[in-house]
């Protein structure tokens, strides 16, 4: 087991705090590996555990509120501190209200996990007050690349996450046509369990080129009529209302992410011609059967997610009729970064779009090109390999 110390230390943290811990994040990111690390860490503390995986079939007959709760009575003989790590904690009906009641019943610190976003909102919101946190697990860094990958420097790290992406299982396997398969496996899991039945989807067909249609697109305003247009362009009618269900849907399995626009000088959110930016590069890659295509789109997919990572609230910025590809907010502190393949000579139109915000905050150009790196009328020039691993 390969550790994944970033995001230990994050439930380590919370240990013991009355908070439940909920582990978020597309599925194969590597939730399953981290409930284990825990697991791992609690015994060698010699503390008591209960650890449920209800993807698993020994687990199957106990997927009900009563069910599970009469289980879990059976394990414990006094009141001694349990720790209780379940795994896609949404297989179970009624869980919400469990995991509340757990907390009452029992001398008991939870940890869970999920694979939608939609564990958020409704009844868990209700039942658990604000008594949660949310931690949430992407596929590999580029940092993680290191540790995982057989690569000898940091260019050839960036090559294979440009290529592959970072799911764990694509990472491990040195097979190129096994690294294809697994993505294809994991891009069809997500869409079928995680999109069609949630969402109860019966036009599977519409959801797969929709789906496609926004690999395509990464980085590219997008709207539902404009998606609507081109299912027209294809002798398809499919509903505005429709395709903004599909992409919420998409969005909750954490397989697609929504960059909103935000007026600068406004001050204010906009909610027209949003860009959408994908988890994980390798599906983009193996799903459209073109590796590499439109590499400047690919490393600004590749900064958004490093940007979100990193805890900011990240928006697509718009000043007057200039944009900029990413304003950033995390507290009182505000970034505007500006994403190129390389800055050509005797061209500002990078360092103008920054230059006309008349603001103090961090300005910083990531580049895909060694000889761009510097500082320009005080705007921070980077490497994407440095600014990745920073």
């Amino acid at each position: 087991m390969k550790p994944r110390n970033y995001y230990l230390e994050q439930l380590i943290r919370y240990l013991d705090t009355e908070f439940v811990k909920l582990i978020t994040g597309v599925r194969r990111s590597g939730k399953s590996f981290l409930l284990k690390m825990l697991e791992n860490y609690l015994h060698e503390l010699n503390k008591k555990t209960i650890y449920l995986n209800f993807e698993h079939p020994d687990t199957f007959n106990i997927q009900s509120a009563d069910k599970l709760y009469q289980y879990i009575k059976s394990q414990l003989n006094s009141d001694e501190k349990v720790y209780f790590l379940f795994d896609e904690i949404a297989e179970v009906a009624d869980w919400q209200k469990l995991i509340n009641g757990l907390r009452v019943a029992f001398n008991c610190d939870i940890y869970i996990t999920g694979s939608n976003a939609n564990m958020l909102s409704g009844e868990l919101a209700t039942f658990l007050s604000g008594r949660y946190v949310e931690i949430k697990v992407y596929p590999l860094s580029l940092e993680e690349l290191k540790d995982f990958s057989k690569a000898e420097s940091i260019d050839q790290y960036l090559k294979e996450y440009i290529k592959y992406g970072g799911f764990p299982s694509v990472v491990l396997t040195q097979d190129e046509q096994m690294k294809s398969d697994i993505l294809k496996g994991i891009y069809n899991s997500i869409l079928l369990k995680d999109v069609s039945i949630r969402g109860n989807i019966t036009q599977i067909d519409v959801l797969m080129k929709l789906s496609l249609y926004m690999l395509d697109n990464i980085g590219k305003s997008v709207s539902s009529s404009k998606i609507s247009n081109y299912f027209k362009s294809m002798n398809q009618i499919v509903k505005p209302e429709t395709i903004n269900k599909y992409l919420q849907l998409l969005e909750n399995a954490f397989i697609f992410y929504k960059a909103t626009r935000y007026d600068i000088r406004g001050k204010e959110h906009l909610k027209t011609l949003g860009k959408y930016y994908v988890i994980d590069l390798g599906l983009k890659n193996i799903m459209l059967g073109r590796m590499n295509s439109n590499l400047g789109s690919m490393i600004e997919n590749i900064v958004y997610l490093k940007l979100i990572k990193d805890g900011w609230h990240v928006f697509v910025g718009k000043y007057d009729d200039l944009e900029i590809d990413f304003v950033c907010f995390n507290g009182n502190r505000t970034k505007y970064v500006q994403v190129a393949l390389s800055i050509p000579e005797n061209s500002t139109r990078e360092t103008d779009n920054l230059l006309v915000v008349k603001d103090n905050y961090e300005r910083v150009i990531v580049t895909y090109d060694y000889k761009d790196v510097g500082i320009i009328d005080g705007i921070k020039i980077v490497h994407l390999t440095t600014f990745l691993v920073e």
